[in-house]
């Protein structure tokens, strides 16, 4: 399974070496345009708007456009310092929560994890403590030049961190247009609408859901395979530290914890929308 980001995941001061793995994949078939007349693929250049000229990879550098027209111009060394000063970091979990208080609006994709060479007793205790405790860990992580909320939960044998968006990323529900406001519900509606819920109701069995339209197409293609192919015109193009002594790092973890101001109650993210 292919490795998309390595590091390490701290609680207290327990060092736990880890990789994420992409846990879904997209499934959706891939269709290609191609020019009608001769049956050669589409592709797509970059095209300066003033001069008209196409532009190759070296000639661009990226913008922040803070008004229309008004471009900062962000040098590459800069962003790559920044990437690597922040993707170096541990991922940190920040606090423990029940997941049920996270409105699933909020989660965005998940990744498996998996224990580096050295860290495989680290992560069985934490997984075992996300186990028996109930919750799930909060967490930051840099992936891909942009940093993420994550929750770190444990799915079967396995621990999985779950991306999270920022509330500032989940669009107000004021902003839905035509939502009805409060009405009367006739009763008897009512009843028949939940006996139908009733008699739909079963236990969730993820094997039982399939693709059907993907199927049908994959099915089509077949089809056309065999009585209609064509053959497109060929175009050359020129091609931290490991923290072994666990129960050590755990009892320095609580001394450190007993010494802070005991915090307010935060809200959750599902009481900060509502």
């Amino acid at each position: 399974m292919h490795t998309v980001w390595k590091g390490s995941i701290s609680f207290g001061l327990v060092n736990i070496p880890i990789k994420l793995h992409a846990a879904t994949e997209n499934k959706d078939v891939k269709l290609r345009q191609l020019h009608k007349e001769c049956h050669t693929p589409i592709s797509y250049k970059k095209v300066c708007e003033s001069c008209g000229k196409e532009v190759e990879e070296a000639d661009i550098v990226k913008a922040y456009e803070y008004t229309k027209n008004k471009f900062v111009v962000l040098d590459a060394e800069d962003l790559e310092n920044l990437r690597k000063e922040n993707e170096d970091k541990a991922v940190e979990i920040i606090d423990f929560v029940k997941l049920e208080e996270i409105d699933p609006i909020y989660f965005e994709r998940s990744y498996y994890i998996s224990p580096d060479a050295t860290g495989s007793k680290a992560y069985t205790l934490l997984r075992k403590t996300l186990e028996d405790s109930g919750k799930i860990g909060v967490a930051k992580i840099i992936i891909r030049s942009k940093e993420q909320l994550a929750a770190l939960r444990v799915y079967k044998n396995t621990l999985v961190m779950e991306t999270i968006h920022y509330p500032d990323e989940v669009r107000s529900i004021s902003d839905v247009p035509n939502i009805p406001s409060e009405q009367i519900v006739v009763e008897k509606e009512l009843e028949t609408a939940l006996m139908l819920v009733d008699q739909l109701t079963t236990t969730f069995d993820p094997d039982k859901y399939t693709d059907d339209y993907r199927t049908a197409l994959l099915d089509l293609i077949e089809e056309k395979k065999a009585e209609n192919t064509v053959t497109a015109n060929n175009v050359e193009k020129e091609l931290p530290a490991n923290v072994t002594d666990l129960m050590s790092a755990l009892q320095a973890s609580l001394k450190k914890t007993k010494k802070k101001t005991p915090r307010k109650r935060t809200k959750t993210l599902k009481e900060k929308t509502s």
